[in-house]
């Protein structure tokens, strides 16, 4: 630097005036390029990347090696001039990093760690972008983390203020460990899942892992057999239902650290339940270091080897991640994996599953259309899936084409069934969209119906008793709307039927207590009321306690996953017929509100014992009965477990 400006000084004075305002803004302008400003403003010298390949046992993030006292770090960013490492371990000054000879990759080895200590670090790339590592298993926020509290994350890193800016990754050689206790957890079949999907923030007010787990003997008296997390890997901000997703291996901090997640899920597998995590790989935002690195302001530019310039499909929120790109099917497959070998999950649910096209469309007519690319890319991760594990459950949040949709279930796949719009007109007692037929798997020309995940409330859908409440209809005395115990009966009367269809199901939380606030409550996405007061009003617990009866039923009884079955759900009298071997079951149902006569063919005379009522003698084998308003059965030949 010093030999620099002696020279520009000893040449100005040699010079003419316009010769020495030519060479000292040329002088000026290398000297820029030869250096750039450091986090506390000063210039140093640009680094000078060398070329060397990769060393053994690197990958994308940090390999620890020399008993955690080194570290390779790696970046995957082709076409990129310059990348340095910059951290707590360099006084966040620039390290260069090589650059593989194909241009792909950047990493350094970094030495003299101490394997016990949390370093905050990032990537300086191209002299003007900081970024964090997208492989990095814990992030800090400047912004958010201060609203974590120390019971949910306990002796938190703090954030590196006036070092640096922006999102910043953490490594640590030696992380808390976490040993598990219940190796042996063998999962439910898939036809007789019953899912609780479930939102950490808004299901008890500690909003953590260990909050929620406090409540597994609720969820065990209910009888489900499976959790399903929404999504719990770092989204932007803290209170989200997470489809705004920006670091993919990292658990959000807001729920609680990595070891309280993985105690979650082993405290579950010690009584029973599965868990499955919504995983959303359909999409980013700008907050991942991965749209960042190739961004042109606005959206991702043509050189990014991950997203889409432009989303495919108009249903895409953030940037549309290319299913397409060797680059996103690699970080896919890495994310996956990850989870299942990190944490041990059971399943997941591809959020948006259908977005995994290159094909344009502008509306959902087209969006929906049969895309073997689409089918393509999804037998490929089922495959990858499977391949580590036959029997995790695959679920794809797809609404495609029929045809599109019974090819990925023959190939294994789960998809979820809508049943809101037609299960609440039913519920609300207007009968003329009232017709749930579609929850049956032969009408999706599907061959098991354990490939069809089905339900009736869903984190995206309004609440059915919500509906009830504000809409229901009536007459005479028998009122739906504004009507709180016949509105909680009606739920009972729907969770008869939904339960008695053959396949999976699936709960949104407090659906079993009749949870009546409106989606847009405080914004769609944002918080809601939680209410564990629900639990102790008697009308909410008896529909609690059907739920818990009807579940019951549906995994102790196999008849319930008969192929034999018949149905008529389009009128007011609804119901479900179902054989297997010696023994039958009826469930039968008025969802008018007036009184309607039912006529339906049992199949045999005799004795048939109701689950939910007084035994009925037929004296041949048609059932007539006069049923009021709201008014069900559950017969069968042989008495159920």
């Amino acid at each position: 630097m010093k030999k620099l400006i002696y020279c520009l000084g000893s040449y100005l004075h040699e010079t003419k005036k316009a010769k020495k305002i030519v060479y000292l803004l040329l002088l000026v302008t290398a000297f820029s390029t030869a250096c750039k400003k450091t986090s506390d403003g000063s210039m140093e010298p640009t680094p000078s990347n060398q070329k060397a390949d990769l060393p053994a046992g690197a990958k994308d993030g940090v390999v620890f090696i020399n008993n955690g006292t080194s570290a390779i770090v790696t970046l995957y960013a082709p076409n990129k001039k310059s990348v340095s490492l910059i951290g707590e371990f360099n006084n966040w000054s620039t390290t260069a990093m090589k650059n593989t000879t194909d241009g792909n990759y950047w990493w350094i080895q970094v030495d003299n760690l101490n394997p016990n200590t949390e370093y905050a670090y990032q990537f300086y790339v191209d002299g003007n972008l900081k970024v964090a590592d997208p492989y990095c298993e814990k992030v800090l926020d400047p912004d958010n983390d201060q609203y974590i509290s120390a019971a949910t994350y306990p002796n938190l890193k703090a954030y590196p203020t006036g070092k640096t800016t922006g999102i910043v990754s953490v490594m640590q050689a030696n992380q808390p460990s976490y040993t598990w206790k219940n190796t042996g957890f063998s999962r439910p079949d898939k036809n007789n899942l019953v899912i609780y999907e479930l939102l950490v923030r808004d299901f008890t007010t500690d909003h953590n892992y260990a909050s929620t787990l406090a409540k597994l003997d609720y969820l065990i008296g209910l009888g489900i057999n499976a959790i399903e997390l929404m999504p719990v890997n770092e989204f932007e901000g803290n209170l989200s239902w997470g489809y705004n997703p920006s670091f993919y291996f990292a658990p959000d901090k807001y729920y609680g650290t990595k070891t309280a997640l993985q105690n979650f899920i082993d405290e579950c597998h010690g009584r029973g339940i599965a868990v499955i995590m919504d995983m959303v790989l359909n999409h980013s935002f700008g907050q991942s270091p991965m749209v960042q690195l190739y961004f042109d302001g606005s959206k991702p530019t043509t050189s990014s080897p991950w997203f889409n310039v432009d989303a495919k499909h108009p249903f895409n929120v953030g940037y549309d991640f290319n299913h397409e790109s060797q680059a996103t099917k690699k970080f896919s497959k890495d994310v996956i994996k990850f989870w299942m070998q990190q944490y041990k999950i059971d399943g997941f649910r591809f959020d948006l599953s259908k977005g995994f096209t290159q094909k344009s469309s502008t509306d959902d007519a087209q969006f929906r259309l049969y895309d073997a690319g689409r089918v393509a890319t999804w037998k490929d991760y089922n495959s990858y899936i499977k391949n580590i594990d036959p029997n995790f459950y695959v679920i794809l949040e797809h609404f495609a084409e029929e045809t599109e949709e019974k090819v990925l279930a023959d190939d294994g796949m789960m998809l979820w069934n809508n049943l809101n719009h037609d299960m609440n007109e039913a519920t609300m007692g207007w009968l003329g969209g009232s017709n749930f037929q579609w929850g049956f798997y032969t009408n999706h020309g599907f061959t098991k119906s354990e490939n069809l995940v089905t339900y009736g409330e869903s984190h995206d859908e309004e609440r059915l008793n919500f509906k009830n409440i504000s809409y229901g209809n009536a007459s005479g005395n028998y009122v739906i709307k504004g009507n709180l115990a016949t509105s909680l009966k009606r739920e009972e009367l729907a969770a008869a039927f939904l339960f008695a269809i053959p396949g999976p199901k699936m709960v949104w939380q407090f659906g079993e207590l009749g949870y009546d606030i409106n989606i847009d409550f405080n914004g769609r996405t944002g918080e809601k009321p939680i209410k564990w007061e629900y639990y102790s009003d008697p009308n909410r617990k008896a529909l609690y306690d059907a739920y818990a009866k009807f579940i019951r039923l549906k995994k102790n009884n196999s008849i319930f996953n008969s192929t034999n079955f018949t149905y008529n759900l389009a009128g007011g009298i609804k119901y479900i017929k179902l054989t297997e071997g010696s023994n039958t079951v009826v469930v039968v149902g008025n969802f008018d509100v007036v009184a309607q006569t039912a006529s339906i063919d049992f199949g045999s005379a005799g004795v048939w014992l109701d689950a939910v009522g007084a035994s009925n003698s037929l004296s041949t084998s048609i059932y007539i009965q006069t049923l009021a308003p709201g008014e069900y059965h559950i017969f069968s030949k042989t008495a159920l477990k």
